[in-house]
C-alpha cells in the first residue's frame, strides 16, 4: 500500500479489472459508474465486494475499478480478485 492507496489487477475467465483503492467512506465504482448500475444486479455486487466483507473494511475504503473483457459475471469475479490482492 502506497500511503493511502492501493492498485492491483485481477483475471478472472476472459475479464481483468485494475482496481485502486482508497481509505475513504466506502464508494465503490465501476468503469465511472456506481457497481450497482453497472454490474445490474445485487448478487454480483456482493460477489465482488466479499473481500471487504470479509476483512471488514467495508465502508472505510473507496473502491475505483476499470474492468473489460467477458460477461457481468466474469467481471464481477475479477474485481474480486483484484480487490482480494
Amino acid at each position: 500500500m502506497n500511503g493511502n492507496t492501493a492498485e492491483a489487477t485481477g483475471r478472472r475467465k476472459s475479464s481483468v479489472c485494475r482496481v485502486r483503492l482508497k481509505v475513504g467512506s466506502g464508494g465503490f465504482e465501476v468503469n465511472g459508474k456506481e457497481a450497482l448500475d453497472y454490474l445490474k444486479r445485487q448478487t454480483l455486487v456482493n460477489l465482488s465486494q466479499r473481500p471487504m466483507v470479509e476483512t471488514e473494511t467495508l465502508g472505510k475504503i473507496d473502491i475505483h475499478c476499470r474492468v473489460s473483457g467477458g460477461g457481468l459475471s466474469g467481471q464481477a469475479g475479477a474485481i474480486s480478485l483484484a480487490i482480494s490482492r
